[in-house]
């Protein structure tokens, strides 16, 4: 059963040390967005990269849509990798919707955790009277709806929003290759349960020790949201990053490795 889930979420293990670093890729990606960071990491720690059933290389053949209604199917995909791989007390690094997911899966099994890093993190991406997720809900309907129109054109509308740093575009263009090679059912399914998802309620449940990191500026999650789960957390940090977009990790991997450097070694 452990292999069958290894394989499932084509997870690679890499480095040495006693403690075990987990990477999350937020939606639209896959492993490899890490490369850069988890490769500064590998030798002081054991690190873990994997892939969500239907993104990436997993088997896709393993994706059920009843499963992967809710974050909670996502979730389940990080717990079981984790317990195929007989983990504890890792350190969970995780990227947008990935720091939700894993926030959820701290909750569940709190045992599992040392530390949570969340990087671009948002709890709730619409707008409410009493709350600026930074999205109307007409906006959220367009988007799927393009989606489905016309995926190409979605994935070449996203991409630079998200990436930003316009000064360099190939990072836009190398997302925007990531988002088209995903299977776009399973994509705007994925994208449909991020982007009308609410774990605000449950953020005050979160007891490990987290570490918030926010670009300075980041059109999907903004700082307004990432100080709202800072608040949220108890004992969490807050940290503003030099960083300009929503995937610092990718445009900024050396700022990125010594912000959570700097946390690890407090």
């Amino acid at each position: 059963m452990n292999a069958e889930i290894l394989k499932r979420n084509n997870v690679h293990v890499k480095g040495q040390g006693d403690q075990t670093m987990v990477f999350a890729h937020g939606f639209g990606c896959d492993q490899l967005v890490w490369r850069e960071v988890s490769a500064a990491f590998e030798d002081k720690y054991r690190v873990v990269l994997f892939d969500y059933v239907g993104s990436g290389k997993s088997d896709k053949s393993q994706y059920s849509t009843e499963r992967y209604n809710s974050l909670h199917g996502y979730k389940q995909d990080l717990l079981e990798v984790c317990e195929a791989l007989d983990l504890e007390k890792i350190i969970l690094v995780g990227h947008s919707v990935s720091s939700m997911i894993g926030a959820l899966a701290s909750i569940e099994k709190p045992e599992l955790m040392d530390k949570l890093i969340m990087v671009g993190p948002s709890p709730r991406y619409l707008n409410e009277p009493d709350y600026r997720g930074g999205f109307d809900k007409e906006d959220i309907e367009d988007l799927l709806e393009m989606m489905e129109v016309n995926y190409k054109e979605w994935a070449k509308y996203l991409a630079p929003v998200s990436m930003q740093n316009p000064e360099r575009p190939h990072l836009a263009e190398d997302l925007e290759k990531l988002f088209i090679s995903n299977d776009p059912v399973i994509a705007r399914q994925f994208a449909e349960v991020t982007f009308s998802s609410d774990v605000r309620k449950d953020l005050e449940k979160v007891t490990v020790p987290t570490l918030i990191l926010q670009p300075k500026y980041d059109a999907i999650a903004s700082p307004e949201v990432g100080e709202y789960v800072h608040r949220k957390i108890s004992g969490s940090k807050f940290v503003i990053m030099d960083a300009m977009g929503h995937n610092p990790h990718i445009s900024d991997a050396e700022e990125t490795i010594c912000r959570i450097k700097e946390y690890l070694a407090e």
